[in-house]
């Protein structure tokens, strides 16, 4: 069986250098900010302003917006980057402000590292106004990678959830998916978690396989991981090897959970019975990791 790494995982492309070195140079960022060369991503309420089709991002209007309203996301090729978030998508009739579930799998390289990075920072940003020592307001600093507190002067950091996700085969090389409580009939994917304080990435895909569908996990492999800004996680993809096989669904988050065959996939994707996770998404990823190839475009919401 192949056990190589994740591939083509679509939010994970990033070629803009972050270039970290200029956050703290203020007379810097000022001079990139004027520069006609320098692309802006504009991000509103999550989603960011594309245009074309296929899309691509819309990087060439100017917002006239405070700094604490723009973040330096990077340099590529001599031209810098920044994110500014707006307070009204105003687009011309040619652009449209949507989200990474709707344009993340047709960016390329560059706008999809521009588009995560952006909207993981006005995320955060839109989340954390005040200190959560004294609760006194914050304001940006670093060039939006940091906020400080303006009465104890204390500095802090964007939040970043970890999460595991895990393709669980048998010893027949079956994989097991599940449906969660509240989706649509037939909509199947990987199990997924979050990791808890002070635990293992390898402990918490043990856990949490166990907690939703009852089955024990031996070997945890490490495959891959994709930022995942819904508002803020990073999912770290996992192939973990069932010990047992008898589902039972504990803590009432999985609905169902059915093991597949390649075989069984396949026919259950094309008579419409099963709805595989979206390409944008590293569940796609490991379950493809798993089947061998690319699996017939049939995805659910």
């Amino acid at each position: 069986m192949t056990t190589h790494t994740l591939a083509n995982l679509s939010l994970a492309r990033a070629v803009v250098d972050r270039a970290a070195q200029h956050r703290l140079d203020a007379a810097w960022l000022e001079r990139a900010w004027s520069e006609p060369s320098t692309r802006i991503v504009r991000v509103h309420d999550g989603r960011v302003a594309v245009t074309g089709d296929p899309p691509h991002l819309d990087l060439d209007e100017r917002p006239d917006l405070p700094d604490d309203r723009r973040f330096f996301l990077g340099v590529l090729d001599d031209v810098a980057y920044f994110a500014a978030v707006v307070d009204e998508p105003v687009a011309p009739a040619d652009t449209a402000y949507l989200g990474l579930r709707e344009v993340g799998a047709a960016l390329d390289a560059r706008d999809a590292g521009l588009v995560v990075h952006a909207v993981s920072l006005a995320n955060w940003h839109a989340t954390h106004t005040h200190c959560p020592r004294c609760g006194a307001g914050t304001v940006p600093q670093n060039a939006g990678h940091t906020r400080r507190c303006l009465v104890d002067d204390s500095e802090h950091y964007p939040r970043t959830d970890a999460a595991v996700i895990m393709s669980v085969v048998d010893s027949d090389d079956r994989l097991l998916l599940g449906r969660q409580d509240g989706w649509p009939e037939g909509r199947f994917s990987t199990l997924a978690g979050f990791v808890e304080p002070g635990e293992s990435l390898e402990a918490a895909v043990r856990r949490e396989v166990y907690e939703e569908v009852g089955i024990s996990i031996g070997d945890v492999q490490y495959l891959g991981s994709q930022p995942w800004p819904f508002p803020s996680s990073l999912m770290l993809g996992f192939r973990a090897v069932a010990t047992s096989t008898d589902v039972t669904r504990h803590d009432g988050e999985i609905a169902q959970a059915e093991w597949f065959t390649r075989a069984s996939m396949l026919d259950a994707i094309e008579t419409g019975r099963l709805k595989v996770a979206p390409t944008i998404s590293i569940a796609r990823r490991l379950i493809e990791h798993w089947y061998g190839e690319p699996l017939p475009l049939n995805t659910s919401a």
